[in-house]
């Protein structure tokens, strides 16, 4: 059973910093994948940054240059920090690890609220 416990979520104004953190337990193989992502009120869930074990990342347009996603990978680790932070950034912000072990696994966590006033 895979466990993601995210932190670092709060409260910030337009133009602030957040790092967020999330550590991941359990039987994880080496070779994975761990991201971000965020779901707004009313949309849909989307990708924000994720990165492979070998630190292969990918962000998207919105946050390019604004977000930085690192991975521990000893510590299953995984940061997003997160700079120049405008009110769209404001959303839930969920950990996602995935690794194959004979079918896909893609395992979740919590989330934690993210808020950015303007």
């Amino acid at each position: 059973q895979v466990k993601l416990v995210e932190s670092g979520g709060g409260l910030v104004q337009a133009g602030g910093s957040l790092r967020l953190s999330c550590a991941a337990s359990g039987s994880i193989p080496s070779v994975n994948v761990m991201g971000w992502y965020r779901q707004a009120p009313g949309k849909q869930r989307e990708l924000v940054a994720s990165i492979t074990n070998g630190g292969t990342t990918n962000y998207a347009d919105s946050v390019k240059g604004r977000f930085t996603i690192s991975r521990d990978n000893a510590k299953n680790t995984v940061y997003l920090q997160m700079n120049s932070l405008k009110p769209e950034d404001t959303a839930v912000y969920y950990c996602n690890v995935e690794f194959h072990r004979i079918v896909r696994i893609s395992a979740w966590g919590q989330g934690t609220q993210v808020t950015v006033s303007s």
